[in-house]
């Protein structure tokens, strides 16, 4: 009876926890929502940033943020599943594996403005790739591939040991089974680490201003060697001014962010839940 009575207060707990945070969630996007909607127009959208609040604009915001978003997920995405891959599959389990497993923990646990220094320091002056987009995709790529390891890792655990057992009966070699059994029916726990660690690059900006991202820029970049802007930036740039018109668009920048974050969501969990379904009919 004691244990029910717990059971039913822990959940309760953690019932009223989620609609406390999502009534937060709520107020917050709804003041961003009023304080930006009149700030929203095509012409923001199509501007580029200035002094002028009347003026001003995101167009170089938005293409920095999806340059540098695809240039980190085609880094970081293949090798963070093919190192969790490696480390399930084929890997030793010995000290050494066990030590390197502790240290990916750890990383996953580390301030960002600790990969901007790193990035820095390694790829915009020891490889000289200056203050460019491929070296802001290079240090996000540093950011998320500790959380793309272990969600990888945690997905690839969980599919039952029968199925490679199977695969094994079969005649199939190692390889077939782990890229045409075992890796299909971790698509959707991997996706979810993806999903998560693509959410927490989209908006950071402490490591891309150690790297060169500025806050105003007057061109489109073109290539992966150009200087480039962000969204965070940007929306860092106008908050800090005291004028309420660049308070406005902040706010307007806000909501771009959002919505390309649910837009990036929406595209990964459609694409989970289609493999998920794939693996239920199997």
């Amino acid at each position: 009876m004691g244990r029910k009575i717990k059971s039913v207060i822990f959940y309760f707990l953690c019932l009223v926890s989620t609609i406390l945070c999502l009534f937060l969630l709520g107020i917050l996007i709804y003041h961003l929502f009023i304080q930006g909607k009149d700030y929203f127009t095509w012409d923001f959208l199509n501007n580029f940033p200035s002094r002028f609040a009347s003026k001003a604009g995101v167009k170089p915001g938005i293409y920095g943020t999806f340059y540098m978003m695809a240039l980190t997920a085609i880094i970081a995405v293949p090798l963070g599943i093919s190192t969790a891959i490696y480390m399930e599959e084929y890997g030793p389990k010995n000290k050494w594996m066990n030590l390197i497993q502790i240290n990916i923990s750890n990383l996953a646990g580390m301030p960002s403005i600790i990969y901007g220094l790193l990035g820095l320091a390694v790829f915009v002056r020891f490889f000289g790739l200056e203050r460019s987009i491929l070296s802001g995709s290079l240090t996000l790529s540093l950011l998320i591939l500790p959380v793309i390891i272990i969600a990888s890792q945690g997905a690839i655990k969980s599919v039952p040991q029968s199925i490679r057992d199977a695969g094994y009966a079969l005649g199939a070699r190692k390889f077939h089974v782990v890229f045409t059994q075992v890796l299909p029916a971790a698509i959707p726990g991997i996706m979810t680490g993806v999903i998560l660690s693509l959410s927490r690059a989209i908006g950071e900006a402490a490591p891309l201003i150690v790297v060169g991202a500025v806050g105003y820029i007057s061109y489109l970049p073109h290539t992966i060697m150009d200087g480039f802007t962000v969204l965070p930036i940007q929306i860092y740039n106008w908050a800090s001014r005291p004028q309420e018109e660049f308070q406005g668009l902040a706010s307007a920048a806000i909501l771009v962010l959002l919505i390309g974050l649910f837009s990036l969501n929406f595209v990964a969990v459609y694409i989970r839940e289609r493999f998920q379904r794939y693996k239920d009919n199997d």
